[in-house]
């Protein structure tokens, strides 16, 4: 396994992104690996509070998050990433500006009732109410990627079982 990588979990607003991401974690950090897991909404209270929602405003953020994912990978921290990152052209250039840096692209998915009936933050719901607008996989656009390092039904998969599966991609 190499000392340190970047794993992105992207994905539609609850599809299990951040409960995998922390699952790895803890994972990695049992077989003795530093890992830091970066998660959307942290990053949006933080480093990205400033942005909004627009196409620019979600590359940015996504390069934002690229850039700490580096900080850390070059630190030989294994940085998790849980991001919805909806664009492709944003996933596409974080890819790239960590080139040199093993880098997992992991899609995870479940369907829309699924989604639904687990979201923690009730954005489903709201968005339902026309109380919020432009949610990914709602009534915005999510891009799904053409060739993941990894796709996960979190519908289908076990927890455990996806995890197994991300470990994996490292040892390869």
């Amino acid at each position: 396994m190499d000392k340190a990588a970047v794993f992105w979990l992207t994905g539609p607003p609850a599809a299990g992104k951040t409960t995998l991401a922390r699952a790895l974690a803890a994972r990695l950090g049992g077989l003795g690996r530093a890992a830091a897991v970066l998660d959307g909404d942290d990053l949006r209270q933080g480093p990205c509070r400033d942005l909004g929602f627009s196409e620019a405003d979600r590359l940015e953020n996504m390069r934002r998050a690229a850039q700490a994912a580096e900080i850390l990978s070059a630190c030989g921290v294994i940085a998790i990433l849980a991001l919805v990152s909806p664009l492709a052209e944003g996933r596409r250039r974080a890819r790239e500006s960590l080139a040199g840096r093993p880098f997992f692209e992991l899609h995870l998915d479940a369907p829309p009732e699924i989604r639904r009936a687990r979201d923690p933050k009730g954005l489903y719901a709201q968005a339902a109410r026309g109380e919020i607008h432009g949610l990914t996989g709602y009534d915005a656009p999510y891009e799904p990627p053409e060739a993941p390092d990894l796709r996960l039904d979190s519908a289908a998969l076990g927890l455990e079982e996806a995890v197994e599966a991300a470990l994996r991609l490292l040892a390869s």
